[in-house]
């Protein structure tokens, strides 16, 4: 039973990791998928990336560097309602915003990214946050809003970079 599994496991994560190759503007290699996730038609994705749940919503652009991995149940999304525009409590227009993400960023579970940020290369986001304002390299950030509280070691970071371990 636990070679079957493996085999529908298989097959489940590559139906979805073509789905996205297909769906998104551009992929580079080594595409993880640890559960099923979505991308939209306006999303650039770098080399090993890793998607553990991963859901875009929008028509902003939004690009993903190497080496990317994202937790459970996390969100980017890039579209947003224009509350502004001629009905309340909105209208029928949206707001899109595009979202940039670094290289080696690491995302832990149900984390939300809202339209118009830019996380820096080496950042981490803490399970549970929601980014809404940018997060600069090297930064651990954390809470509702998100919000930086420590900085990674830059000089260990880069060595293990320079060595090329990566996970």
């Amino acid at each position: 039973m636990n070679h079957l599994r493996k085999i529908i496991l298989k097959f489940y994560t590559s139906y979805y990791a073509l789905k996205i190759k297909k769906r998104a503007k551009s992929c580079g290699d080594y595409l993880y998928l640890g559960n099923k996730s979505y991308v939209t038609s306006n999303t650039y994705l770098g080399r090993h990336v890793s998607f553990n749940g991963m859901q875009m919503f929008g028509n902003g652009k939004i690009e993903i560097g190497d080496y990317f991995h994202s937790g459970m149940g996390c969100q980017i999304i890039t579209s947003f309602h224009n509350y502004e525009g001629t009905a309340i409590p909105y209208d029928k227009s949206f707001i899109d915003k595009d979202v940039l993400i670094g290289d080696f960023v690491w995302l832990g579970n149900n984390v939300t990214v809202l339209g118009g940020v830019k996380i820096g290369d080496g950042a981490i986001i803490q399970a549970g946050s929601v980014v809404v304002k940018d997060i600069p390299s090297y930064a651990i950030a954390g809470g509702h809003p998100a919000k930086v509280f420590k900085f990674r070691n830059k000089e260990h970071f880069l060595k293990l970079k320079e060595e090329g371990r990566f996970h």
